[in-house]
């Protein structure tokens, strides 16, 4: 029997970037990121994260605008390994009509019929709707709040939901 995927937005979980830019969270470090040419950005990482969804039960992948570049700068930071990754090719940041968020339809697709869940800070009821209609497996979508970042209530909803997705295999 096969884990369940965890896919994991950056930025947002992993980087409150909606913080108070002025007062970096409690048990967060700063790095600077070179991920494209310009300024470099300013990310929030807490090194506590990596063992916590190490711990969860799911096979872990990038569901982040960052794919691979995560490898690089997020992971070492928080202690993961490196991690497959959805790469969003032409899809990248590209609208929709149906209001469905542009990374849904290419998680749907890489997950294949695995049931997974999905942490983002951009998920809307469209994208509920999408993976009910077009998953056959169980699915989680589950929110975190970009101001405050992963909190141990997220840590226990995962936790949870990870039993409920294994036994409904």
């Amino acid at each position: 029997m096969s884990r369940p995927l965890l896919f994991l937005d950056v930025d947002g979980p992993l980087n409150p970037y909606a913080a108070r830019p002025e007062r970096r969270p409690d048990g967060y470090t700063t790095i600077r990121a070179s991920v494209r040419p310009g300024r470099p950005l300013r990310v929030w990482l807490n090194p506590a994260h990596g063992p916590a969804l190490l711990s969860l039960g799911y096979d872990l992948c990038w569901a982040t605008t960052w794919m691979d570049a995560a490898n690089r700068w997020i992971a070492p930071v928080i202690g993961l390994p490196e991690l497959p990754y959805v790469d969003f090719g032409q899809g990248l940041f590209a609208e929709r009509p149906d209001g469905v968020h542009w990374k849904t339809e290419a998680i749907v697709a890489y997950a294949a019929g695995r049931p997974f869940a999905w942490v983002d800070d951009e998920q809307s009821p469209a994208d509920t709707a999408y993976v009910a209609a077009r998953h056959p497996a169980p699915a989680l979508l589950h929110h975190v709040n970009p101001r405050v970042g992963l909190r141990e209530a997220d840590f226990t909803a995962l936790a949870d939901a990870v039993t409920g997705l294994v036994t409904r295999l």
